[in-house]
């Protein structure tokens, strides 16, 4: 067994006077009254679905199985809907999905053949969802692109300043992400891609850049010391500091809601991942979740309610 981290996350789902009634989704412990803080994709024998769960792993509610390859989902800042990705034509297409968080009006937004359409996320508005396009060009190079859409689908278009992925919303409109592989960096971009501010700077990959609670600090990977691990630093680059030692890689890190912890995924000895979570200065490494990744916290502070 790989011991690896990630705490419990303070969170819960849709804003105090919404009460969501589960009654279609699967739930392994149904409860009148559960509190959920995670969503993450679910390895489900050959397939993998979207689930909540509460912070310990023991109630978990399904609440996609679009394409049976879902995954990185991200719920929207009112807590109502979940943005995700499923797969195509035999896994060659990725579509980005959107729904509400009780598992109903599922629908495809993204819809261009042959490539990697995924890792949504939510403007502070909810108008607006952000992801990245990966794919072969014609003369078979990696392209590596930043889109933006309504949250309907509608107009879609390219930030064609930035080249990368991972990207995701700053709470000032200004956009965070990984730069174009070969080494990846840690960047900052306004939201029409200009001014983009390089955080880490060498010749390793640094990747996966998740912004704290607070906005002061940044969760991220690299393979700097020569493995995939969790690192964090401040928000302009300075106190860069590894949390997790492993001889496996991590991956998808997310912050605990208080910000004290961050929760990432581990390979593990079944084939998958676990899901882990970490104290910011190292501590307290504890698995969460089995057969699970792509973790991403609920904001939205209350409770769901299910049907008995």
């Amino acid at each position: 067994m790989k011991m690896k981290p990630l705490d419990k996350i303070k969170t819960m789902l849709l804003s105090s006077s919404v009460l969501v009634l589960l009654s279609a989704c699967q739930s392994t412990t149904p409860s009148s009254s559960v509190e959920y803080s995670l969503v993450y994709g679910f390895k489900e024998q050959k397939s993998k679905s979207i689930y909540l769960s509460d912070e310990t792993g023991q109630s978990r509610i399904k609440i996609a199985d679009v394409t049976k390859h879902d995954g990185y989902p991200s719920v929207s800042p009112d807590g109502k809907q979940v943005a995700f990705y499923g797969k195509y034509d035999k896994r060659k297409t990725w579509s980005i999905h959107v729904g509400n968080i009780d598992g109903t009006n599922m629908q495809r937004l993204t819809n261009t053949k042959h490539v990697w359409d995924s890792a949504p996320a939510w403007s502070a508005d909810g108008k607006t969802i952000i992801f990245s396009r990966e794919y072969k060009d014609s003369s078979r190079g990696w392209q590596e692109e930043v889109w933006l859409m309504n949250a309907d689908g509608t107009e879609q278009r390219q930030i064609k300043a930035i080249k990368g992925r991972a990207a995701q919303f700053m709470p000032d409109g200004r956009i965070l992400f990984q730069s174009k592989s070969g080494p990846s960096q840690i960047s900052i971009a306004n939201g029409d891609g200009s001014n983009i501010i390089t955080l880490t700077n060498d010749d390793t990959d640094n990747m996966s850049p998740k912004l704290s609670p607070s906005g002061k600090k940044i969760a991220y990977l690299s393979n700097r010391d020569g493995n995939q691990e969790v690192y964090v630093m401040g928000i302009d680059g300075a106190n860069q500091k590894r949390l997790t030692v492993n001889s496996i890689q991590e991956w998808d890190p997310a912050w605990s809601s208080d910000g004290t912890k961050v929760y990432f995924s581990s390979q593990s000895t079944h084939g998958f991942y676990d899901i882990y979570k970490v104290n910011t200065d190292g501590t307290s490494m504890d698995k969460v979740l089995n057969q699970g990744s792509q973790a991403s916290t609920v904001y939205k502070v209350d409770k769901i309610y299910l049907k008995d």
